[in-house]
C-alpha cells in the first residue's frame, strides 16, 4: 500500500492509519488550588491523552508560603497541590502512572514515602526518587507527575 494511502496527517493528529489518531494538541493547565508557577513554566500541559504535571513544592496556595514543619507536612502539601493542578486538568492522583521525587536529604526517604502512600494507596504509580543538590526555594521535597488524561 503507498504511503498517502495508509498514512495521513492533519496538524491536531498524528495517525499511523485512518482509524487510529492520536490527538496532539497542547492544553495549558492552570489553577488558582495550586501554586502559581515561579518560571516560565506551565502548571501542567494536557497533550497525547495524558496530563504532564510540573514538579510541585510545599507551598500554601492561599498563603504563598511554605508549610511549616519537616518532610511529611511539606511532602503532605506537595501532594494536595499536585492532586490541585491533577483535577484542574479532569485527572487526579489515581490517574497518575509516574512520579519523580526529588529530596533534598536521602535520609528522608521513609518519611517521605509513608505520606506519599497515603495519597496512592490503590495500584501506586511507577516512580523514581533522587537526591537533588537544591529544590526551588529551599524545599526539602518536590513531586512531578505523568497521569492519563480524562
Amino acid at each position: 500500500m503507498p504511503f498517502t494511502e495508509r498514512f495521513w496527517y492533519n496538524p491536531a493528529f498524528v495517525c499511523t492509519t485512518k482509524n487510529e489518531a492520536v490527538i496532539t494538541v497542547k492544553q495549558i493547565i492552570q489553577t488558582e488550588h495550586a501554586p502559581q508557577a515561579i518560571g516560565p513554566y506551565s502548571q501542567a500541559v494536557k497533550a497525547g491523552g495524558l496530563v504532564f504535571a510540573s514538579g510541585q513544592i510545599p507551598t500554601d496556595p492561599q498563603t504563598g508560603q511554605f508549610v511549616s514543619g519537616g518532610i511529611e507536612e511539606q511532602t503532605e502539601q506537595v501532594l494536595k497541590n499536585l492532586a490541585a493542578v491533577l483535577e484542574a486538568a479532569g485527572s487526579g492522583l489515581d490517574r497518575v502512572v509516574k512520579t519523580t521525587v526529588f529530596l533534598l536529604d536521602m535520609q528522608e526517604f521513609a518519611a517521605m514515602n509513608g505520606v506519599y502512600g497515603r495519597f496512592f494507596k490503590v495500584e501506586p504509580p511507577a516512580r523514581a526518587t533522587v537526591q537533588a543538590a537544591r529544590l526551588p526555594r529551599d524545599a526539602r521535597v518536590e513531586i512531578e507527575a505523568i497521569a492519563l488524561a480524562s
